[in-house]
């Protein structure tokens, strides 16, 4: 279906009590990491692929200067798309799917993996969050987590990275895994049922099996 100019690619089962799976991509349909999840685990639930994501601006909670010589910048929008989502977007799918789902998850990879974290400092909505090779060295993103609190208490956290992703020369990107791990560290004391999970290779490796890994592990 077409929902506010993204398209979203349903799989799995579309009963009305499933689990629904929100994943947010920068473009594809999912359909690997619905491949890789059935290969995994034998648990009913309906997976949400939402494509055509404006990476940068969407899935950053404010701004941020390019990382690259000729990279753009992030712009901050997420907080205007995690409106959409939660107003119109999600109501659509369970409307048109007839759902009534007794928990939704919210997922995503890099950017949408931190997106998927700061989402449970802004809504009630997710019962939990998978952030697969997350982008904690956002600037001042730790601080934010310091300083709000969840609007809920998630159940269930999951963190993933890449063993050489803070292999780099770049200042802000090597902070990655540090900044991850003091995350990770600050939700366990906090009694929430977490995992930060280290996995071969660098960011871009494994991408669709980094996410369905931390989707297992937050359904079963």
């Amino acid at each position: 279906m077409i929902i506010d100019g993204k398209h979203i690619y349903i799989y799995g089962e579309k009963e009305v009590q499933s689990t629904l799976v929100i994943v947010n991509t920068f473009q594809g349909n999912g359909s690997e990491i619905y491949s890789a999840l059935k290969n995994m685990m034998e648990k009913n639930f309906c997976l949400a692929v939402v494509s055509d994501i404006d990476w940068d601006d969407e899935m950053s909670p404010w701004n941020c200067p390019p990382l690259y010589k000729n990279d753009g910048p992030c712009t901050g929008g997420a907080d205007k798309y995690l409106d959409k989502l939660i107003k119109d977007i999600i109501p659509t799918i369970k409307d048109n799917l007839v759902m009534n789902p007794e928990k939704v998850i919210i997922a995503g990879y890099s950017l949408a993996g931190l997106f998927a974290v700061y989402s449970l400092y802004k809504t009630d909505m997710f019962s939990a969050a998978v952030s697969a090779s997350g982008s904690m060295w956002f600037p001042d993103f730790i601080e934010f987590t310091d300083t709000n609190n969840f609007i809920k208490k998630p159940e269930k956290v999951y963190f993933s990275l890449g063993d050489k992703e803070a292999k780099t020369r770049n200042q802000l990107l090597r902070t990655v895994e540090n900044r991850t791990t003091q995350i990770y560290e600050k939700y366990k004391n906090m009694g929430i049922d977490t995992v930060f999970e280290m996995n071969p290779g660098n960011h871009f490796k494994d991408a669709d099996i980094r996410m369905a890994k931390g989707i297992t592990w937050v359904l079963q």
